[in-house]
């Protein structure tokens, strides 16, 4: 995957100076900055940075000498010499490429870009012996775009970031013990690689051999190292820190975490907000529209006695500076980029510019309960046993119940039942039914006395209903959870309460969306009421709809009010079709199943819930600067072309209007990429 491919997006592009280039709205990388004369899909290297900072302070020391000095160096040399040197010069070292796009842009039939306008307006304005004035333009207009691209690089450096963590070598372990070096893509599920120390992990898999730390920020943002063992799952991009690691590999590098990360944030840069497709709609008329009021001041005023040619030519060329659209063309995209760029520093990929647009009026809040608000692991919480029945006995009856089942739940019993140190024979067991909606029916083999005689006997482990169904009084529970109730032989021995653990940061995750205005908080999940209500109950959610199946859940999201206004996070394939439906769908990534990924405006990488009311404080941010910039290009310049038309603002407001606004613009821009808590 080439880095290069993040550059070619609509409405940015490498340089500052490029973004308005030729069509406004399409970006070529083979064109030459205005300021530096590179033809580059790169950012600017530091020998190009020192020599642009070379070029500017001899041409403004240039300048300087001439302005201050000028009368007194025409008695010591020819004025000719003068204007050559410190009006000339200046001039051309400034304005050579500037002048040189807007030739070839002639050319090429486009007439109305910031080149061709800039280019005219300091000619014209030379012909009227307005020198001084055109150099300045050129001067500040090279000043504000390399100080201009030295901020939309903060921006670009956030994404490119990621292309860092691209493993680009990885050491397949070979049958006779040997490894080799080759490129991850060369591997597929199955092989082996040893991972050192320090190194990035080449491709997602399983830990067979070793236990290290594992550095996650490069994919999650998390700064805490992860403790990884034999069995644990580790993905591509991420660090191995302490020691050796023999991995198997579980996907091929194309579907690996950090390949798809990577294709996101590709997709997503040149995915445009309806704020952006906008300014690319106006900049398609906007300067045509423009040079044609300059050319109607420089003609019609004069015709009607109002004053000479010259003094209205002067205010057209004002009005022609002052026109160029550069600060909303190039401030607008790097606002959303940088948006994007902070996001994925804390782990959240955005899938473009509209999606951030679109979390500015979320209103409701839908959240699946398992993988999103739980973490997925059932534990038994409490041990209840009928009288004359110890935790032990309880504990093992249940487990051999459970034996043979892949119910989570199920999966919890036997965990509780080891980690007490209980073993589970399942040799007795001989057979076992498993109750639709109400838990398992097993058949077990006891002794009868010192012969071989046997006895079988039924064992029950689930709700109350199956015990009830089988003639038996279930314990009344209080506690929340799902119950498992345990009988043997028609005799109760109690009962489990099992419950899906809660994200540490679910709570705060929940009065963080409050604080931010949204108004309406539900659950909507697959799992029964009972599993799922205590969850509900314990967040203080505002509505609770359980045992939804995935067609119905689109339909629960859609009665809690305008979908556009909506927001559902979830991570189970079955929760693609309402992550499509909402007006925002947000996957949780790090255990998400790839269809939720795929349909999802925005993954979260490390599943953690206090990422949502971040990404919607990145998203309002982002929002705002956007429109500030909007507002202030728009207002500044309309202030002073109407200034420039009445004749109170000359060529240097003009250089304020247009370089310096958009200076502003960009550098407020640049506020969206940064991390605030």
């Amino acid at each position: 995957m080439d880095s290069t491919k993040l550059v070619p997006m609509q409405g940015s592009a490498c340089c500052a100076s490029c973004a308005p280039a030729v069509n406004h709205n399409a970006i070529d990388t083979g064109h030459a900055c205005a300021c530096c004369a590179h033809d580059h899909d790169h950012d600017h290297s530091p020998a190009d940075q020192r020599r642009e900072l070379m070029k500017m302070g001899v041409s403004a020391l240039l300048f300087a000498i001439g302005m201050v000095a000028d009368e007194r160096l025409a008695t010591y040399m020819p004025a000719w010499l003068v204007i050559a040197v410190f009006y000339a010069l200046p001039y051309i070292l400034c304005g050579y490429e500037v002048l040189s796009v807007g030739l070839k842009s002639i050319l090429k039939g486009d007439f109305f870009n910031e080149f061709t306008l800039m280019g005219g307006a300091t000619i014209a304005a030379i012909a009227l012996g307005q020198l001084p004035e055109a150099v300045g333009v050129m001067l500040f207009y090279c000043v504000g775009e390399f100080v201009q691209e030295r901020a939309a690089g903060r921006s670009r450096r956030s994404i490119k970031a990621l292309l860092a963590a691209r493993p680009s070598i990885a050491h397949e372990m070979l049958p006779d013990g040997t490894t080799r070096d080759v490129e991850p893509e060369a591997l597929g599920p199955g092989s082996h690689i040893l991972v050192r120390p320090g190194e990035k992990i080449p491709l997602d898999g399983a830990v067979l051999e070793g236990e290290s730390q594992v550095d996650t920020s490069p994919l999650t943002g998390e700064s805490v190292p992860q403790r990884i063992a034999p069995g644990s799952r580790v993905l591509a991009g991420t660090i191995n820190l302490n020691a050796a690691l023999r991995v198997e590999v579980t996907t091929a590098f194309a579907d690996s975490s950090i390949a798809r990360i990577l294709e996101m944030v590709e997709n997503a840069v040149a995915r445009k907000a309806p704020t952006e497709r906008f300014i690319t709609r106006m900049a398609r008329w906007y300067t045509p529209a423009v040079t044609g009021i300059a050319l109607l001041v420089a003609v019609l005023p004069p015709l009607f006695g109002l004053g000479p040619f010259s003094q209205w030519i002067y205010r057209a060329l004002v009005l022609l500076v002052i026109s160029c659209p550069c600060a909303l063309l190039i401030s607008i995209p790097l606002g959303y980029f940088g948006g994007i760029g902070a996001a994925s520093r804390r782990g959240i990929l955005i899938k473009g510019g509209a999606v951030l647009d679109s979390l500015r009026d979320i209103r409701v809040a839908a959240l699946d309960k398992t993988g999103t608000l739980t973490e997925g692991v059932f534990e038994v919480n409490a041990v209840l046993p009928a009288p004359g029945i110890s935790e032990e006995e309880l504990l093992a009856a249940a487990a051999l119940a459970e034996s043979r089942s892949n119910h989570p739940i199920a999966r919890s019993v036997l965990r509780a039942a080891q980690n007490r140190g209980i073993a589970t024979d399942d040799a007795c067991l001989t057979g076992m039914e498993e109750m639709p909606g109400m838990g398992v029916v097993a058949s077990i083999t006891t002794n009868t006395d010192a012969a071989t005689a046997t006895a079988t006997t039924e064992l029950l482990a689930g709700n109350a209903a199956l015990l009830t169904s089988r003639g038996l009084t279930p314990v009344e529970v209080n506690i929340p959870g799902s119950v498992v109730q345990v009988a043997k032989g028609g005799k109760l021995l109690g009962a489990l309460v099992v419950a899906d653990r809660l994200k540490p940061q679910s709570p705060q995750a929940i009065e963080a969306l409050r604080h931010l205005g949204v108004q309406h908080i539900a659950m909507l999940t697959g799992d029964r009421e009972e599993q799922a209500r205590p969850v509900a109950q314990q967040l203080k959610l505002d509505s609770l709809r359980a045992g939804l199946l995935p067609e119905d859940k689109a339909g629960a999201l859609e009665a809690l009010g305008p979908v556009k206004n909506t927001i559902f996070v979830g991570d189970g394939i079955n929760d693609a079709p309402v992550l499509a439906t909402a007006g925002v769908g947000v996957a949780m990534g790090g255990l998400g199943a790839e269809a939720a990924i795929e349909t999802a405006d925005v993954v979260i990488l490390d599943d953690n819930p206090a990422r949502l009311p971040e990404l919607l404080r990145i998203a309002r941010r982002t929002r705002a600067i956007v429109w500030q910039n909007i507002v202030m290009a728009l207002g500044i310049k309309g202030l002073f072309m109407a200034l420039g038309i009445v004749g109170l603002s000359g060529l240097w407001e003009a250089v304020f209007a247009d370089v310096g606004v958009a200076l502003m613009a960009v550098l407020n821009a640049a506020r969206a990429g940064k991390i605030e808590n």
